[in-house]
């Protein structure tokens, strides 16, 4: 259990941490590969060999998160794509609860993601997340991916926090590293963001399986 006292801020990704990640595995390994194939006639499997060598290319960089990049790379209408399985956006167990939590002990709480803009607004939409942050940042805004160190000395110009007193969930090791080399002190890992992908080893960072493991019910009701 975290010492709650030693934390002000709070600042959550979302797809992997607060959301399921399953909805973005199954679009971009399988729905948007296969849709790709049919809207430009190709054979599946080349379809998707490409599509793979592209989004890997460009892993951990703005580019990778950018709808609009991949609509004009891909001659496709990506957002209405996405909306083809929205049905399998969903919140994480105990998500909402630890929300409510951090609202009763009066942290403020911001989003911190990589998604890109028409991605977020569309998840907002169906979940109603927002409610509960004093602030959304998308790293679209900045210029910068997570991964990136510049991206964290830009939400400190934005957001007034103090990294020794923070608390950064995440379930991408690469941008915890960002936020550790930045001087974040509380760092938190999501051991099993794809509800149908493994539970994994995380030995780098401090890692939880479900936010009830850090906020009790007795504790959000204190």
């Amino acid at each position: 259990m975290l010492d709650w006292r030693s934390i002000d801020t709070v600042l959550l990704d979302m797809d992997g941490t607060l959301l399921d990640l399953h909805y973005d595995n199954h679009f971009w390994l399988d729905h948007l590969p296969r849709r790709y194939a049919e809207v430009h006639g190709l054979d599946p499997l080349h379809a998707q060999e490409t599509l793979q060598k592209e989004i890997d290319a460009r892993r951990g960089t703005l580019e990778w998160y950018c709808l609009d990049f991949w609509a004009e790379t891909l001659q496709m209408d990506i957002l209405e794509v996405l909306r083809e399985i929205e049905e399998r956006i969903a919140l994480r167990p105990h998500t909402e609860a630890f929300l409510q939590g951090l609202q009763k002990l009066r942290k403020p709480t911001y989003l911190v993601t990589n998604a890109h803009r028409l991605g977020l607004e569309h998840k907002l939409e169906l979940t109603g997340l927002d409610r509960w942050f004093d602030g959304i940042i998308s790293s679209h805004d900045y210029g910068h991916a997570k991964e990136s160190e510049r991206f964290w000395h830009v939400l400190r110009e934005e957001v007034t926090f103090d990294p020794q007193r923070t608390l950064f969930v995440d379930d991408n090791q690469s941008v915890l590293a960002a936020a550790q080399d930045y001087g974040i002190a509380h760092l938190l890992c999501i051991r099993q963001p794809d509800s149908r992908g493994p539970k994994r080893e995380i030995n780098n960072f401090p890692a939880i399986h479900h936010f009830d493991e850090i906020m009790s019910p007795h504790h959000s009701n204190n």
